[in-house]
């Protein structure tokens, strides 16, 4: 079996793990749930008001900070929302399955023994990439 074929069936398997599963459930909650999806669209439009406002010669600074304290509320709500907050669950949890059998895969390009190489998020890790000087 050639390296092409083996990563088709890891994506097989990717797609039984309960992880996936649980994604794609919490996914599709969150988009039958019509009042979560009004607020994401009532959350565009606060974002391209805001845009708007941005690209003014003149702006009104009133208005731009009346618009992200609207923005802000919104997406308090939307974040509030118990089918946001499952996806969010859900896809950190898919997240880390993805890192990990990249970090394997990758480490094993570098040399490393695909027996014992691993990945572990570590718990100071806060998401944010850009001052981070890698995962391993």
């Amino acid at each position: 079996m050639d390296i092409i074929s083996l990563a088709r069936e890891i994506g097989k398997e990717i797609q039984k793990d309960q992880r996936y599963l649980n994604m794609q459930l919490a996914k599709q909650n969150s988009d039958d749930d019509q009042k979560l999806q009004d607020l994401i669209g009532e959350f565009n439009l606060k974002r391209m008001a805001i845009n708007n406002e941005a690209q003014k010669t003149e702006q009104d600074t009133d208005k731009m900070q009346a618009l992200n304290q609207e923005l802000r509320h919104v997406y308090a709500q939307i974040m509030q929302n118990p089918n946001m907050t499952a996806y969010n669950q859900a896809k950190e949890e898919m997240d880390a399955l993805l890192q990990r059998v990249s970090a394997i895969i990758g480490q094993s390009a570098d040399g490393e023994d695909p027996e014992t190489t691993d990945y572990e998020q570590s718990s100071s890790c806060g998401g944010d990439c850009g001052s981070c000087g890698g995962c391993h």
